[in-house]
């Protein structure tokens, strides 16, 4: 989907993937660590743009770059990171789209206290190594104190300090959990949503694709609309267009997705005023 949507922004732009533009793909498959080797053989090969689709993607780009343009998504914010004077004004070799997401654990808390009321502290995931993680905590302890609810942290930046992460909720005896925004969590949602499944624990997730991959609900920026204007931005800069002119974009369109089934094997009945919320339901 993110693939197909970037595509579609570069031919809204005139460019078509093996016609008149070839893309080069790399990925770092949760592992932050390979990022900088990623970025310098793009640069090595001369590209004309790269495209980063995170925060530590863009910032070992931004190194690296020297003055290759780059188009980021970022769920933080680029100015702090060092990656743009000014969302109207880049003024260097880098723009592209911010998500709101960091933003969003509030609605998320809420969502899944709607939908689990009777757990009143809620597990926390996330990851120390994400400069938003301690934001993102923040964050969720401010929202459960206002729902009257404990948040229970949990950490966790490799696979094994997933199983002990969700063995530590199991100890505690949480009942439900918030996974924290992370690139990490990302590339490995289908084992975030098997261990969330193995623990019974209601869960709600960052994007669409946990939900639709066997995981109980999701609330984010819808990625398909961040993506496209990804492949805009990058067309448009294959073009002739300058980073430093191009503003950088806010994504402020939402979706929520439940998943009847997850819900069913869970034991849990979904609200009828939630899922009237709901902008896909998974049956």
């Amino acid at each position: 989907m993110r693939a197909e949507s970037f595509r579609e922004g570069l031919k809204e732009t005139g460019y078509v993937e093996g016609q008149n533009v070839v893309v080069e793909y790399r990925w770092a498959d949760g592992h932050r660590e390979r990022l900088p080797d990623l970025a310098a053989e793009l640069v090595a090969r001369k590209v004309s743009v790269i495209c980063a689709g995170n925060i530590n993607c863009a910032l070992a780009a931004k190194a690296v770059a020297g003055t290759t343009p780059i188009v980021f998504l970022t769920a933080g914010d680029p100015i702090e990171d060092g990656l743009v004077a000014s969302f109207s004004k880049p003024g260097g070799n880098a723009t592209g789209v911010r998500l709101f997401s960091a933003g969003l654990v509030a609605k998320r808390l809420q969502l899944l206290h709607e939908l689990v009321p009777m757990a009143d502290v809620i597990g926390f995931l996330v990851n120390p190594n994400n400069p938003t993680a301690r934001d993102q905590l923040k964050a969720a302890n401010t929202a459960a104190t206002a729902l009257g609810l404990g948040i229970q942290a949990v950490e966790a930046s490799d696979e094994r300090q997933l199983d002990e992460a969700f063995e530590t909720l199991a100890q505690k005896k949480v009942l439900a959990l918030a996974v924290g925004a992370d690139p990490f969590f990302n590339a490995r949602g289908k084992q975030v949503v098997a261990l969330a499944a193995h623990y019974r624990l209601p869960a709600v997730y960052e994007w669409r694709e946990s939900a639709t991959a066997g995981g109980l609900m999701a609330y984010g920026t819808v990625l398909a609309d961040a993506f496209r204007n990804l492949g805009v931005y990058t067309g448009r800069i294959l073009s002739g267009a300058k980073p430093a002119d191009l503003p950088v974009l806010q994504q402020t369109r939402f979706e929520l997705v439940i998943n009847l089934k997850a819900a069913a094997a869970l034991g849990l009945k979904v609200p009828a005023l939630l899922l009237a919320q709901a902008d896909e339901v998974v049956e």
